[in-house]
């Protein structure tokens, strides 16, 4: 059987390769503190050595001929790469670089097919996430769309909110959106996003950052945890980004709590309940879409015909969600000065707060 001399290679100390690098910083004999052993590290070593044993001294000089040493390391043992695409200088303050597409955990032992829309994960509070995304702006991971960190995400933009939210796979900023709803800049707490997806051409402009609080009382400017080149940053951003601002939309992740939120009896007092969003009575957005049924919906349209809001009732209002209290929303939102996205006719935890204050 013939002997598989290069499966695995000891990285170049001085090559600057994302492989090298990768394999550098995990190795047991790279600097001190930089991560766990891999076993593959000793196995070019060990099968090389017992080659040049086997061919005998007098075949050393011909044994090591055959053995020369390599440059370049993998990225990661048996990894499909991806290609990196144009790498340019990054602009001063935007996204320099592609990303890398939907992908499961690197480590997995039989790493299953890229995740399906509507992917889901364990519930995080607010805290925990931005929590998480401190451990990588701690550790300044390096930027890059082949290589994983040692807790299995990919170090670009999508993998780093994919690891704050605590996702089981890598997504990508085409895919971000189906697991948040979108919300309107005054709804914004930190944990939420602002994702902006290029659909015609994913690798220019496409970005995402993880919002961590405003920091003007104006809310112009924020404090945004970010994955760009060359390594994970926490910086004071304004809204809602330094280059293509307007194509940048907020989004909060759908598993985000605060804590438990008690249901309300059939029937009973739904102002009682306090929502994970803060907002005294707002049983969250899922309440309010097409096929939704429930008493929310009929509290919610009593009030806007309270308020003056109700002209698009011909019946009702009733349980059932429908075009009539979409459109009444929208009208109440636009009372209040409210335009695009901010007015699309579904009651946030702001629209709730105002209508019910």
């Amino acid at each position: 059987m013939e002997t598989p001399l290069f499966e695995d290679v000891d990285p170049a100390g001085d090559c600057d390769c994302p492989g090298c690098r990768h394999w550098r910083r995990v190795l047991p004999h790279a600097p001190a503190g930089r991560g766990l052993a891999h076993p593959a590290a000793h196995r070019a070593l060990i099968v090389a050595t017992a080659a040049a044993s086997a061919l005998g001294a007098g075949a050393g000089a011909g044994a090591s001929a055959a053995v020369p040493a390599a440059v370049h390391a993998p990225e990661r043992p048996g990894a499909e790469r991806h290609a990196p695409g144009p790498q340019g200088a990054p602009a001063a303050d935007g996204p320099g670089t592609p990303q890398g597409p939907r992908a499961p955990l690197h480590g997995q032992a039989a790493p299953p097919a890229p995740p399906s829309a509507g992917t889901k994960a364990a519930a995080l509070t607010r805290t925990e996430i931005v929590e998480r995304a401190k451990t990588w702006v701690a550790a300044k991971v390096p930027y890059s769309v082949t290589s994983y960190w040692s807790d299995g995400y990919r170090q670009d933009c999508s993998g780093f909110v994919s690891m704050a939210w605590k996702l089981p796979a890598n997504e990508w900023t085409g895919s971000l959106a189906g697991l948040a709803e979108r919300i309107t800049k005054e709804e914004l707490q930190p944990g939420d996003i602002l994702l902006f997806h290029n659909a015609s051409d994913p690798e220019k402009g496409s970005h995402v950052v993880i919002f961590g609080g405003w920091t003007d009382a104006a809310h112009t400017v924020y404090t945004a945890y970010e994955q760009t080149p060359p390594h994970t940053r926490k910086r004071d951003t304004p809204y809602a980004y330094w280059t293509d601002s307007a194509a940048f939309l907020p989004y909060r992740y759908t598993g985000v709590t605060a804590g438990k939120a008690a249901s309300p009896a059939a029937g009973g007092p739904a102002s009682q309940t306090v929502a994970s969003h803060g907002v005294a009575g707002y049983p969250g957005r899922a309440m309010f879409r097409p096929g939704a049924e429930n008493p929310y919906v009929t509290r919610l349209g009593r009030q806007l015909v309270r308020k003056g809001f109700g002209t698009h009732y011909t019946k009702g209002p009733g349980p059932r969600w429908g075009e009539a209290d979409r459109r009444g929303v929208e009208a109440f939102q636009r009372a209040q000065g409210w335009r695009g996205g901010a007015a699309d006719g579904y009651p946030g935890p702001e629209t709730w707060r105002r209508l019910f204050s």
